[in-house]
């Protein structure tokens, strides 16, 4: 998913804190990051909170972040 690829750097954030952030594995992340395996709709949940954006913003569906929480 380039979204996340796009997130965790405007974060400044690495591979293995994101994956730690998602509590899944480094190699698992990377593969999520670079589109070789499907995102789990649990981990875009993770993220989603994370950043503090709506899930559609991750999944590419719309092309503006939308804040969750103000």
């Amino acid at each position: 998913m380039l979204r996340l690829r796009d997130l965790r750097e405007d974060n400044d954030l690495t591979q293995q804190q994101c994956a730690k952030i998602a509590n899944i594995s480094k190699n698992s992340y990377i593969r999520y990051e670079n589109e070789e395996r499907a995102t789990p709709h649990t981990v875009i949940a993770e993220f989603s909170k994370y950043y503090n954006v709506s899930s559609d913003y991750i999944l590419g569906l719309i092309d503006t972040p939308k804040k969750l929480y103000k």
